[in-house]
């Protein structure tokens, strides 16, 4: 029991450091209050341009695999058996995410964990995230929508874990994809309203 709740709390607590939030203070901007509204890689980029979307996505994706690397080394020490290892695993990466959108340094009010995602994926198999990376792209530039490629991205998850790792993983995966559809609501309501920035939109701000 207090393995798992340290588990928890390493993963919430790097969770909160927040990519956008830092940016925002080396800049004088509130990255979460104006473009997107939203504390993340994409809105940095709206609002501040590439590069700064870049070390965004970067500290965002780094924090998972920290997070990951810490308690593997925990469960380790504590000698889990292996499958009960995966699961833990899962509960940190998610407990990361959870941290990253309702950060208590941020006023519960954060991001939507696309890029802290990301960085679960690297840790637990850099193949199947590069994969994923691939899904991601070809469905956001068809559709013009970075949202939709994430969708997939989240779907490709699911099925990647359901045959890697089982069905009590699986379980937990299910969690990603709810804390997905909840913190992206607007931006599917944006898309049904022809609001949503779209990718070719941001590429014509970075290009002039």
């Amino acid at each position: 029991m207090y393995l798992l709740l340290i588990i928890i709390i390493v993963g919430y607590l790097f969770g909160c450091i927040n990519g956008a939030q830092l940016v925002g203070k080396y800049k004088n901007i509130n990255i979460k209050n104006n473009g997107m509204k939203n504390a993340g890689a994409t809105n940095t980029t709206v609002l501040l341009g590439l590069k700064f979307g870049v070390i965004v996505a970067f500290i965002d994706v780094i924090k998972a695999i920290i997070s990951l690397g810490l308690v593997a080394i925990i469960l380790d020490n504590f000698n889990v058996l292996f499958e009960h290892q995966t699961l833990l695993l899962y509960v940190n990466a998610l407990f990361v995410i959870i941290g990253h959108n309702f950060p208590v340094t941020m006023s519960f009010k954060g991001g939507k964990g696309t890029a802290s995602f990301f960085g679960v994926l690297l840790y637990l198999d850099w193949k199947f995230a590069v994969l994923g990376l691939i899904i991601l792209l070809i469905f956001a530039f068809v559709t013009n929508y970075f949202v939709t490629g994430t969708s997939m991205l989240y779907l490709s998850f699911i099925m990647y874990t359901t045959y890697t790792f089982g069905r009590a993983a699986t379980y937990i995966a299910f969690l990603f994809i709810f804390l997905f559809i909840m913190k992206h609501v607007e931006n599917f309501k944006r898309i049904m309203n022809k609001e949503e920035v779209k990718l070719s939109t941001i590429f014509r701000r970075e290009a002039s």
